[in-house]
């Protein structure tokens, strides 16, 4: 093998071994940026959400119903 081509291995290896070793230093702190989130949502606010949610609903409903005995509702059909 030339000495030329030993040298151009060996940059080669050498530059390898560089690259490699930063990649190495890099997946660490890459670890330890990331956030830890829970694998499951907060039971507690799950169940305001849907208290919420329910409430909504209800509110709807008796407006809905206010519309009906009223009288004043008007249904047309469009085809």
């Amino acid at each position: 093998m030339k000495t030329s081509t030993r040298w151009t291995c060996v940059a080669m290896l050498l530059a390898n071994l560089f690259v490699w070793s930063v990649f190495a230093l890099r997946q660490p702190q890459a670890a330890a940026d990331q956030k830890t989130t829970e694998p499951f949502a907060n039971s507690i606010e799950q169940r305001q959400e849907i208290i919420n949610q329910l409430k909504e609903l209800n509110d709807q409903l008796k407006e809905q119903n206010a519309l009906l005995k009223s009288g004043h509702l008007q249904v047309v059909v469009a085809k």
